[in-house]
């Protein structure tokens, strides 16, 4: 397996812990009898700051992995993976894994600083691939 699909598998499994993070606290919050139904009624109750951005953070990253997973079987596909798109490929991973911390602890500017990072290392990759 290339490095930019184990990044992938790696990028995708991140994404299911942090769905376990968000959605302990919230069970814990919401009741289960809330979260287990089909949500038709508001939440009976706001998420704590901890929790909301944790969710955020979640669906933040469900955004940038389609991204990332298109970047990397473009260059895979393609046959353009490199030392420099495996550099690329771990950068995103890495900024996704500091991304979480960040924004659950709220740390400005730099949770926009890393999303920048993994956004670039994404936009790199998805430019090598057609060239």
């Amino acid at each position: 397996m290339t490095a930019e699909l184990t990044a992938l598998v790696l990028a995708a499994l991140l994404q299911m812990v942090q769905f376990v993070l968000y959605a302990l606290p919230a069970n814990l919050e919401l009741g289960t009898r809330y979260t287990m139904s089909p949500r038709d009624k508001p939440l009976p109750q706001p998420l704590s700051t901890l929790t909301g951005r944790l969710q955020r953070a979640l669906n933040n990253h469900f955004e940038g992995l389609i991204l990332f997973a298109i970047a990397v079987v473009a260059v895979t596909l393609a046959e353009k993976t490199s030392s420099f798109t495996a550099l690329c490929a771990w950068t995103y991973l890495a900024a996704r894994i500091l991304y979480v911390p960040a924004y659950a602890f709220g740390l400005v500017p730099w949770r926009s600083v890393i999303w920048a990072v993994g956004w670039f290392a994404t936009l790199f990759l998805l430019v090598v691939s057609l060239t």
